[in-house]
């Protein structure tokens, strides 16, 4: 039973070093907030635009296959 502890153990170890420590994951999740609140308004002014496109792609496209 002690073997098998310490090889979980043992296996584990290399796992913590792919989480990120709290305070660097914070200042990630603080940064992408950051950028989505900058490009919020960017967003909803570019998305009808985009949305119209791809609605007059999607129209050619349709009647060209009639």
């Amino acid at each position: 039973m002690l073997q098998f502890f310490f090889a979980v153990a043992f296996s584990a170890v290399p796992l913590t070093l792919y989480v990120p420590p709290v305070r660097s994951l914070n200042l990630f999740v603080e940064t992408l907030e950051d950028l989505l609140r900058e490009t919020g308004v960017y967003t909803t002014r570019v998305y009808p635009r985009v949305r119209h496109a791809c609605s007059r792609i999607m129209d050619c496209m349709l009647c060209s296959t009639r």
